[in-house]
Protein backbone atom coordinates (compact mmCIF):
# COMPACT_ATOMS: atom_id res chain seq x y z
CA UNK A 1 0.00 0.00 0.00
CA UNK A 2 1.33 3.43 -0.97
CA UNK A 3 2.36 5.59 1.99
CA UNK A 4 0.65 9.02 2.20
CA UNK A 5 3.15 11.80 1.39
CA UNK A 6 3.22 14.63 3.94
CA UNK A 7 4.87 18.03 3.37
CA UNK A 8 6.07 19.75 6.58
CA UNK A 9 7.31 23.37 6.78
CA UNK A 10 8.58 24.64 10.16
CA UNK A 11 11.58 26.88 10.96
CA UNK A 12 12.06 25.10 14.31
CA UNK A 13 14.52 22.40 13.19
CA UNK A 14 14.22 20.32 16.37
CA UNK A 15 10.42 20.17 16.11
CA UNK A 16 10.67 19.52 12.35
CA UNK A 17 12.99 16.51 12.87
CA UNK A 18 10.72 15.20 15.63
CA UNK A 19 7.61 15.42 13.43
CA UNK A 20 9.40 13.69 10.52
CA UNK A 21 10.48 10.88 12.85
CA UNK A 22 7.02 10.46 14.41
CA UNK A 23 5.26 10.43 11.05
CA UNK A 24 7.71 7.88 9.60
CA UNK A 25 7.02 5.65 12.60
CA UNK A 26 3.26 6.05 11.97
CA UNK A 27 3.58 4.82 8.38
CA UNK A 28 3.64 8.12 6.49
CA UNK A 29 6.22 9.45 4.04
CA UNK A 30 7.10 12.94 5.36
CA UNK A 31 9.39 15.51 3.77
CA UNK A 32 10.52 18.46 5.90
CA UNK A 33 11.52 22.04 5.00
CA UNK A 34 12.94 24.45 7.60
CA UNK A 35 12.18 27.48 5.43
CA UNK A 36 9.55 28.41 2.88
CA UNK A 37 11.96 28.85 -0.05
CA UNK A 38 11.28 26.30 -2.79
CA UNK A 39 8.15 24.85 -1.13
CA UNK A 40 5.68 25.97 -3.79
CA UNK A 41 7.99 24.70 -6.54
CA UNK A 42 8.24 21.35 -4.70
CA UNK A 43 4.44 21.03 -4.62
CA UNK A 44 4.22 21.85 -8.32
CA UNK A 45 6.72 19.08 -9.16
CA UNK A 46 5.62 16.37 -6.71
CA UNK A 47 2.24 15.15 -5.50
CA UNK A 48 1.50 15.39 -1.78
CA UNK A 49 -1.47 14.14 0.23
CA UNK A 50 -1.29 16.74 3.03
CA UNK A 51 0.75 19.75 4.16
CA UNK A 52 1.66 20.84 7.70
CA UNK A 53 2.65 24.51 7.87
CA UNK A 54 3.90 26.59 10.79
CA UNK A 55 1.96 29.85 11.16
CA UNK A 56 5.08 31.96 11.84
CA UNK A 57 7.86 31.48 9.27
CA UNK A 58 11.02 33.49 8.61
CA UNK A 59 9.90 35.44 5.52
CA UNK A 60 6.14 34.99 5.47
CA UNK A 61 3.32 33.34 7.40
CA UNK A 62 1.84 29.89 7.03
CA UNK A 63 -1.54 31.16 5.81
CA UNK A 64 0.03 33.11 2.93
CA UNK A 65 2.17 30.08 2.04
CA UNK A 66 -0.96 27.90 2.16
CA UNK A 67 -2.72 30.17 -0.34
CA UNK A 68 0.30 30.03 -2.69
CA UNK A 69 0.30 26.22 -2.44
CA UNK A 70 -3.44 26.11 -3.13
CA UNK A 71 -2.88 27.96 -6.41
CA UNK A 72 -0.83 24.93 -7.47
CA UNK A 73 -2.90 22.20 -5.73
CA UNK A 74 -6.31 23.59 -4.66
CA UNK A 75 -7.42 20.30 -3.07
CA UNK A 76 -4.40 19.76 -0.80
CA UNK A 77 -5.49 19.62 2.90
CA UNK A 78 -3.42 21.90 5.16
CA UNK A 79 -2.89 21.71 8.94
CA UNK A 80 -1.65 24.99 10.47
CA UNK A 81 0.65 24.89 13.51
CA UNK A 82 0.65 27.91 15.76
CA UNK A 83 2.28 28.93 19.00
CA UNK A 84 -0.12 31.84 19.05
CA UNK A 85 -3.26 29.84 19.72
CA UNK A 86 -5.80 32.59 19.65
CA UNK A 87 -9.28 31.90 18.39
CA UNK A 88 -8.80 34.73 15.90
CA UNK A 89 -5.76 33.18 14.15
CA UNK A 90 -7.38 29.72 14.10
CA UNK A 91 -10.61 31.01 12.61
CA UNK A 92 -8.69 33.08 10.06
CA UNK A 93 -6.65 30.04 8.99
CA UNK A 94 -9.75 27.85 8.49
CA UNK A 95 -11.72 30.59 6.76
CA UNK A 96 -8.90 30.96 4.24
CA UNK A 97 -8.68 27.26 3.44
CA UNK A 98 -6.96 25.29 6.21
CA UNK A 99 -8.43 21.91 7.13
CA UNK A 100 -7.66 22.45 10.84
CA UNK A 101 -5.03 23.86 13.22
CA UNK A 102 -2.96 22.68 16.16
CA UNK A 103 -1.56 24.82 18.97
CA UNK A 104 2.05 24.28 20.08
CA UNK A 105 3.04 22.40 22.10
CA UNK A 106 0.95 19.46 20.86
CA UNK A 107 0.98 15.73 21.43
CA UNK A 108 2.29 13.65 18.51
CA UNK A 109 -0.73 11.36 18.77
CA UNK A 110 -3.05 14.35 18.33
CA UNK A 111 -1.13 15.38 15.20
CA UNK A 112 -1.47 11.88 13.72
CA UNK A 113 -5.20 11.79 14.51
CA UNK A 114 -5.72 15.11 12.73
CA UNK A 115 -3.66 13.92 9.73
CA UNK A 116 -5.72 10.71 9.46
CA UNK A 117 -8.97 12.68 9.65
CA UNK A 118 -7.83 15.10 6.97
CA UNK A 119 -6.72 12.27 4.66
CA UNK A 120 -10.01 10.42 5.17
CA UNK A 121 -11.95 13.62 4.47
CA UNK A 122 -9.97 14.17 1.26
CA UNK A 123 -10.60 10.58 0.14
CA UNK A 124 -14.34 11.02 0.71
CA UNK A 125 -14.36 14.35 -1.15
CA UNK A 126 -12.53 12.79 -4.09
CA UNK A 127 -14.99 9.87 -4.14
CA UNK A 128 -17.98 12.23 -4.06
CA UNK A 129 -16.41 14.28 -6.85
CA UNK A 130 -15.80 11.11 -8.89
CA UNK A 131 -19.36 9.89 -8.38
CA UNK A 132 -20.78 13.29 -9.31
CA UNK A 133 -18.70 13.29 -12.47
CA UNK A 134 -19.96 9.78 -13.29
CA UNK A 135 -23.55 10.96 -12.80
CA UNK A 136 -22.91 14.02 -15.00
CA UNK A 137 -21.42 11.84 -17.73
CA UNK A 138 -24.22 9.28 -17.52
CA UNK A 139 -26.98 11.87 -17.65
CA UNK A 140 -25.32 14.27 -20.05
CA UNK A 141 -27.40 15.22 -23.09
CA UNK A 142 -24.88 13.38 -25.29
CA UNK A 143 -25.94 10.11 -23.66
CA UNK A 144 -29.50 10.53 -24.88
CA UNK A 145 -29.03 8.58 -28.09
CA UNK A 146 -30.69 9.73 -31.28
CA UNK A 147 -30.17 11.76 -34.45
CA UNK A 148 -33.67 11.44 -35.89
CA UNK A 149 -35.64 14.63 -36.43
CA UNK A 150 -37.91 13.83 -33.47
CA UNK A 151 -34.98 13.38 -31.07
CA UNK A 152 -33.11 16.41 -32.44
CA UNK A 153 -36.15 18.57 -31.66
CA UNK A 154 -36.48 16.99 -28.20
CA UNK A 155 -32.81 17.65 -27.35
CA UNK A 156 -33.09 21.26 -28.53
CA UNK A 157 -36.14 21.74 -26.29
CA UNK A 158 -34.33 20.17 -23.33
CA UNK A 159 -31.35 22.49 -23.76
CA UNK A 160 -33.65 25.52 -23.81
CA UNK A 161 -35.74 24.63 -20.77
CA UNK A 162 -32.90 23.35 -18.56
CA UNK A 163 -31.82 26.92 -17.77
CA UNK A 164 -35.26 28.11 -16.66
CA UNK A 165 -37.02 27.10 -13.46
CA UNK A 166 -40.55 26.43 -14.72
CA UNK A 167 -42.40 23.14 -14.12
CA UNK A 168 -41.90 20.52 -16.81
CA UNK A 169 -44.37 17.84 -17.86
CA UNK A 170 -42.92 14.82 -19.70
CA UNK A 171 -45.25 12.48 -21.54
CA UNK A 172 -44.39 9.29 -23.34
CA UNK A 173 -45.03 5.57 -23.40
CA UNK A 174 -43.42 3.17 -20.94
CA UNK A 175 -39.79 2.51 -21.77
CA UNK A 176 -39.15 5.71 -23.74
CA UNK A 177 -36.74 7.13 -21.14
CA UNK A 178 -38.74 9.73 -19.20
CA UNK A 179 -36.53 9.41 -16.11
CA UNK A 180 -33.35 9.75 -18.21
CA UNK A 181 -34.70 12.97 -19.75
CA UNK A 182 -35.69 14.33 -16.33
CA UNK A 183 -32.25 13.63 -14.84
CA UNK A 184 -30.47 15.13 -17.85
CA UNK A 185 -32.48 18.34 -17.48
CA UNK A 186 -31.63 18.47 -13.76
CA UNK A 187 -27.92 17.92 -14.43
CA UNK A 188 -27.92 20.77 -16.98
CA UNK A 189 -29.74 23.18 -14.64
CA UNK A 190 -28.51 25.57 -11.96
CA UNK A 191 -29.82 23.07 -9.37
CA UNK A 192 -27.46 20.26 -10.44
CA UNK A 193 -25.46 20.34 -7.18
CA UNK A 194 -28.66 19.84 -5.17
CA UNK A 195 -30.73 16.64 -4.83
CA UNK A 196 -32.69 14.97 -7.60
CA UNK A 197 -35.52 13.19 -5.80
CA UNK A 198 -37.48 10.64 -7.81
CA UNK A 199 -40.94 9.53 -6.65
CA UNK A 200 -42.73 6.70 -8.44
CA UNK A 201 -46.34 7.60 -7.74
CA UNK A 202 -47.60 4.24 -9.03
CA UNK A 203 -45.50 2.33 -6.47
CA UNK A 204 -46.75 4.04 -3.28
CA UNK A 205 -49.87 2.61 -1.57
CA UNK A 206 -52.62 5.24 -1.27
CA UNK A 207 -52.69 5.07 2.54
CA UNK A 208 -48.94 5.84 2.72
CA UNK A 209 -48.74 8.50 0.03
CA UNK A 210 -49.21 11.54 2.25
CA UNK A 211 -46.64 10.46 4.88
CA UNK A 212 -44.09 9.58 2.17
CA UNK A 213 -44.52 12.91 0.41
CA UNK A 214 -44.81 15.29 3.38
CA UNK A 215 -42.91 13.40 6.07
CA UNK A 216 -44.06 13.16 9.67
CA UNK A 217 -43.23 13.92 13.27
CA UNK A 218 -42.56 11.24 15.86
CA UNK A 219 -45.88 9.96 17.21
CA UNK A 220 -47.93 11.41 14.34
CA UNK A 221 -49.59 8.02 13.87
CA UNK A 222 -49.19 4.42 15.00
CA UNK A 223 -45.77 3.25 13.88
CA UNK A 224 -44.26 6.75 13.59
CA UNK A 225 -41.39 5.98 15.96
CA UNK A 226 -39.12 8.77 14.72
CA UNK A 227 -39.24 12.03 12.81
CA UNK A 228 -38.95 11.36 9.07
CA UNK A 229 -38.31 13.80 6.21
CA UNK A 230 -40.61 13.33 3.25
CA UNK A 231 -39.78 13.62 -0.43
CA UNK A 232 -40.69 17.33 -0.52
CA UNK A 233 -38.14 18.22 2.18
CA UNK A 234 -35.50 15.99 0.59
CA UNK A 235 -35.89 17.83 -2.74
CA UNK A 236 -35.41 21.31 -1.22
CA UNK A 237 -33.09 23.33 -3.45
CA UNK A 238 -33.10 20.64 -6.13
CA UNK A 239 -35.53 18.86 -8.42
CA UNK A 240 -38.60 16.81 -7.49
CA UNK A 241 -39.44 14.25 -10.18
CA UNK A 242 -42.96 12.84 -9.84
CA UNK A 243 -43.02 9.85 -12.17
CA UNK A 244 -46.41 8.36 -13.10
CA UNK A 245 -48.14 11.39 -11.58
CA UNK A 246 -51.38 10.20 -13.16
CA UNK A 247 -51.53 7.53 -10.43
CA UNK A 248 -51.45 10.06 -7.60
CA UNK A 249 -54.60 9.81 -5.41
CA UNK A 250 -57.04 12.74 -5.73
CA UNK A 251 -56.75 13.50 -2.01
CA UNK A 252 -52.99 14.00 -2.35
CA UNK A 253 -53.35 15.96 -5.60
CA UNK A 254 -55.20 18.72 -3.73
CA UNK A 255 -52.44 18.98 -1.12
CA UNK A 256 -49.67 18.96 -3.74
CA UNK A 257 -51.43 21.82 -5.55
CA UNK A 258 -51.37 23.85 -2.35
CA UNK A 259 -47.63 23.20 -1.91
CA UNK A 260 -46.94 24.36 -5.47
CA UNK A 261 -48.96 27.53 -4.86
CA UNK A 262 -47.62 28.43 -1.40
CA UNK A 263 -44.11 26.89 -1.50
CA UNK A 264 -44.65 25.46 1.96
CA UNK A 265 -46.18 22.41 3.65
CA UNK A 266 -46.75 20.84 7.06
CA UNK A 267 -45.39 17.39 7.89
CA UNK A 268 -47.96 15.05 9.47
CA UNK A 269 -48.25 15.73 13.19
CA UNK A 270 -46.52 19.12 12.96
CA UNK A 271 -48.00 22.57 13.48
CA UNK A 272 -44.99 24.34 11.96
CA UNK A 273 -45.00 24.99 8.19
CA UNK A 274 -41.83 24.12 6.29
CA UNK A 275 -40.65 26.40 3.49
CA UNK A 276 -39.57 24.50 0.40
CA UNK A 277 -37.98 25.40 -2.93
CA UNK A 278 -37.73 22.84 -5.71
CA UNK A 279 -38.18 22.55 -9.45
CA UNK A 280 -41.00 20.16 -10.36
CA UNK A 281 -40.68 17.70 -13.21
CA UNK A 282 -43.59 15.30 -13.62
CA UNK A 283 -44.14 12.46 -16.05
CA UNK A 284 -46.78 9.96 -17.07
CA UNK A 285 -47.66 7.51 -19.80
CA UNK A 286 -51.35 8.27 -19.35
CA UNK A 287 -53.47 10.75 -21.28
CA UNK A 288 -53.93 13.28 -18.47
CA UNK A 289 -56.49 15.30 -20.42
CA UNK A 290 -58.63 12.15 -20.57
CA UNK A 291 -57.99 11.56 -16.85
CA UNK A 292 -59.17 15.12 -16.11
CA UNK A 293 -62.37 14.55 -18.12
CA UNK A 294 -62.99 11.29 -16.26
CA UNK A 295 -62.55 13.06 -12.91
CA UNK A 296 -59.45 11.08 -11.93
CA UNK A 297 -57.06 14.05 -12.11
CA UNK A 298 -57.59 17.61 -10.92
CA UNK A 299 -57.86 20.16 -13.72
CA UNK A 300 -56.24 22.92 -11.65
CA UNK A 301 -53.25 20.69 -10.85
CA UNK A 302 -52.96 19.70 -14.51
CA UNK A 303 -52.49 23.33 -15.54
CA UNK A 304 -50.06 23.92 -12.66
CA UNK A 305 -47.73 21.07 -13.72
CA UNK A 306 -48.28 21.38 -17.50
CA UNK A 307 -46.25 24.61 -17.91
CA UNK A 308 -43.60 23.27 -20.30
CA UNK A 309 -44.71 20.04 -22.01
CA UNK A 310 -42.16 17.59 -23.45
CA UNK A 311 -43.27 14.57 -25.45
CA UNK A 312 -40.80 11.70 -25.92
CA UNK A 313 -41.45 9.91 -29.21
CA UNK A 314 -41.93 6.11 -29.15
CA UNK A 315 -39.17 4.04 -30.72
CA UNK A 316 -41.43 2.93 -33.61
CA UNK A 317 -41.59 6.60 -34.69
CA UNK A 318 -37.80 7.01 -34.73
CA UNK A 319 -36.47 3.77 -36.14
CA UNK A 320 -33.60 5.70 -37.72
CA UNK A 321 -32.14 5.79 -34.21
CA UNK A 322 -32.11 2.00 -33.75
CA UNK A 323 -28.61 1.49 -35.29
CA UNK A 324 -27.20 4.18 -32.96
CA UNK A 325 -28.92 2.62 -29.96
CA UNK A 326 -27.63 -0.83 -30.92
CA UNK A 327 -24.08 0.51 -31.15
CA UNK A 328 -24.52 2.13 -27.72
CA UNK A 329 -25.79 -1.12 -26.15
CA UNK A 330 -22.96 -3.15 -27.69
CA UNK A 331 -20.43 -0.78 -26.05
CA UNK A 332 -22.33 -0.81 -22.76
CA UNK A 333 -22.62 -4.59 -22.50
CA UNK A 334 -19.08 -5.19 -23.78
CA UNK A 335 -17.87 -3.26 -20.74
CA UNK A 336 -20.35 -4.87 -18.36
CA UNK A 337 -19.82 -8.46 -19.58
CA UNK A 338 -16.12 -8.16 -20.46
CA UNK A 339 -16.79 -9.12 -24.08
CA UNK A 340 -15.35 -8.11 -27.43
CA UNK A 341 -18.40 -7.96 -29.68
CA UNK A 342 -17.67 -5.59 -32.56
CA UNK A 343 -20.76 -5.53 -34.76
CA UNK A 344 -24.23 -6.79 -35.57
CA UNK A 345 -24.97 -8.77 -38.72
CA UNK A 346 -27.14 -7.08 -41.42
CA UNK A 347 -29.91 -9.71 -41.09
CA UNK A 348 -29.98 -9.18 -37.32
CA UNK A 349 -30.28 -5.41 -37.80
CA UNK A 350 -33.04 -5.94 -40.35
CA UNK A 351 -34.91 -8.00 -37.76
CA UNK A 352 -34.61 -5.19 -35.21
CA UNK A 353 -35.80 -2.55 -37.72
CA UNK A 354 -38.86 -4.64 -38.63
CA UNK A 355 -40.17 -4.78 -35.04
CA UNK A 356 -42.56 -2.09 -33.70
CA UNK A 357 -41.08 -2.06 -30.17
CA UNK A 358 -44.16 -1.68 -27.93
CA UNK A 359 -41.78 -1.65 -24.95
CA UNK A 360 -39.67 1.04 -26.63
CA UNK A 361 -35.96 1.56 -25.76
CA UNK A 362 -36.24 -0.57 -22.62
CA UNK A 363 -37.43 -3.53 -24.71
CA UNK A 364 -34.60 -3.01 -27.23
CA UNK A 365 -32.07 -2.89 -24.40
CA UNK A 366 -33.37 -6.21 -23.00
CA UNK A 367 -33.16 -7.84 -26.46
CA UNK A 368 -29.60 -6.57 -26.90
CA UNK A 369 -28.55 -7.71 -23.43
CA UNK A 370 -29.70 -11.26 -24.23
CA UNK A 371 -27.95 -11.19 -27.62
CA UNK A 372 -24.70 -9.94 -26.06
CA UNK A 373 -24.84 -12.55 -23.29
CA UNK A 374 -25.31 -15.39 -25.78
CA UNK A 375 -22.89 -14.14 -28.44
CA UNK A 376 -19.80 -16.39 -28.73
CA UNK A 377 -17.89 -14.47 -31.40
CA UNK A 378 -17.46 -10.83 -32.35
CA UNK A 379 -20.72 -10.52 -34.36
CA UNK A 380 -24.34 -10.63 -33.23
CA UNK A 381 -26.21 -12.88 -35.65
CA UNK A 382 -29.94 -12.88 -36.39
CA UNK A 383 -30.57 -16.11 -34.41
CA UNK A 384 -29.53 -14.20 -31.25
CA UNK A 385 -32.24 -11.56 -31.73
CA UNK A 386 -35.10 -13.03 -29.73
CA UNK A 387 -38.12 -10.74 -29.72
CA UNK A 388 -41.00 -11.73 -27.44
CA UNK A 389 -44.40 -11.19 -28.98
CA UNK A 390 -47.27 -11.24 -26.51
CA UNK A 391 -50.48 -12.38 -28.22
CA UNK A 392 -53.20 -9.74 -28.21
CA UNK A 393 -50.98 -7.19 -26.50
CA UNK A 394 -49.98 -3.94 -28.11
CA UNK A 395 -48.32 -1.32 -25.95
CA UNK A 396 -47.53 -2.64 -22.48
CA UNK A 397 -49.39 -0.84 -19.71
CA UNK A 398 -48.26 -0.08 -16.16
CA UNK A 399 -48.90 -2.77 -13.53
CA UNK A 400 -51.71 -0.77 -11.86
CA UNK A 401 -53.63 -0.46 -15.12
CA UNK A 402 -53.18 -4.16 -15.88
CA UNK A 403 -54.32 -5.06 -12.35
CA UNK A 404 -57.40 -2.83 -12.60
CA UNK A 405 -58.30 -4.29 -15.99
CA UNK A 406 -57.97 -7.82 -14.58
CA UNK A 407 -60.13 -6.96 -11.54
CA UNK A 408 -62.84 -5.42 -13.73
CA UNK A 409 -62.91 -8.42 -16.06
CA UNK A 410 -62.84 -10.91 -13.17
CA UNK A 411 -65.74 -9.23 -11.34
CA UNK A 412 -67.83 -9.04 -14.51
CA UNK A 413 -67.32 -12.73 -15.32
CA UNK A 414 -67.94 -13.73 -11.69
CA UNK A 415 -71.28 -11.87 -11.53
CA UNK A 416 -72.28 -13.34 -14.87
CA UNK A 417 -71.49 -16.80 -13.49
CA UNK A 418 -73.55 -16.25 -10.31
CA UNK A 419 -76.41 -14.52 -12.11
CA UNK A 420 -75.76 -11.27 -10.20
CA UNK A 421 -75.86 -12.97 -6.77
CA UNK A 422 -73.44 -10.83 -4.75
CA UNK A 423 -73.38 -13.16 -1.73
CA UNK A 424 -72.40 -16.14 -3.85
CA UNK A 425 -69.90 -14.09 -5.89
CA UNK A 426 -68.17 -12.69 -2.78
CA UNK A 427 -67.94 -16.21 -1.32
CA UNK A 428 -66.24 -17.53 -4.49
CA UNK A 429 -63.91 -14.54 -4.52
CA UNK A 430 -63.00 -15.08 -0.87
CA UNK A 431 -64.14 -11.56 0.07
CA UNK A 432 -66.46 -10.12 2.67
CA UNK A 433 -69.65 -8.73 1.10
CA UNK A 434 -68.72 -5.17 2.16
CA UNK A 435 -65.30 -5.48 0.54
CA UNK A 436 -66.85 -7.01 -2.57
CA UNK A 437 -69.29 -4.09 -2.84
CA UNK A 438 -66.32 -1.70 -2.51
CA UNK A 439 -64.66 -3.39 -5.48
CA UNK A 440 -67.87 -3.11 -7.52
CA UNK A 441 -68.11 0.58 -6.64
CA UNK A 442 -64.43 1.13 -7.52
CA UNK A 443 -64.99 -0.28 -11.01
CA UNK A 444 -68.52 1.20 -11.40
CA UNK A 445 -70.09 -2.26 -11.90
CA UNK A 446 -73.80 -2.82 -11.32
CA UNK A 447 -74.41 -6.37 -9.96
CA UNK A 448 -77.60 -6.71 -11.98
Amino acid sequence: MKKPKILIVDDDRNLLELMVMRLEDAGFEPRGFDMEDGVVEEVSKNSYDLAILDLQLLKTDGITLMEEIHRVDPELPVVILTAHGSIESAVNAMQRGAYTYLTKPFDSRELIVQIERALKSRTLEEEVKRLKEMVRERYDFKNIIGKSQAMTILLQQMAQIATVDSSIFISGESGTGKELVARAIHMASSRKEKPFVEVNCAAIPENLFESELFGYEKGAFTGAVKKTRGYLAQADGGTLFLDEIGDMPLSVQAKLLRVLQEKRFQPLGSEQPVEVDFRLISATNKDLIHEVREGRFREDLFYRIHVIPLKIPPLRDRKDDIPLLVEHFICKFNEKMQKGVKKIAPRAMKKLLAHDWPGNVRELENVMEYAMAMCQGNTITDDLIIISRLPGVGILRPLKEERDAFERDYLTRLLRHTGGNVSKASEIAGKYRADFYSLLKKHNINPS
